[in-house]
């Protein structure tokens, strides 16, 4: 079973929006599967277009705040899926490249 990560790398913000100052607009995420040695990941952004209420001080936002926020705007169960995919293909590929049945294991000369 793989181990589904979630972070935010990092975020813009309008200095002013009306009387608030450093409003996020967009946040970079990346979601990130791990099974073993074996990693996968997916990463994108997420824009919000207005205001939170109550509004939260760029100071005291958290981590989870913001990936909260990119849930709102993103499917997350799509991309935990689609990372989780990739993982396994990682894992167990579904085409592989074999030599081929007449070459012989002795390099050229």
């Amino acid at each position: 079973m793989s181990n589904i990560s979630w972070k935010i790398s990092q975020m813009w913000v309008k200095p002013t929006e009306g009387s608030y100052a450093d409003v996020v607009v967009t946040a970079e995420w990346y979601c990130t599967a791990t099974e073993g040695e074996h990693q996968a990941y997916n990463f994108g952004t997420a824009s919000f277009y207005s205001v939170g209420d109550p509004f939260t001080p760029y100071e005291d936002l958290t981590q989870d705040q913001i990936l909260g926020w990119c849930w709102n705007v993103i499917d997350k169960d799509q991309i935990e899926a689609q990372t989780n995919e990739q993982l396994q293909n990682m894992i167990n590929p579904p085409v592989i490249n074999p030599a081929l049945p007449w070459a012989s294991a002795d390099p050229p000369a």
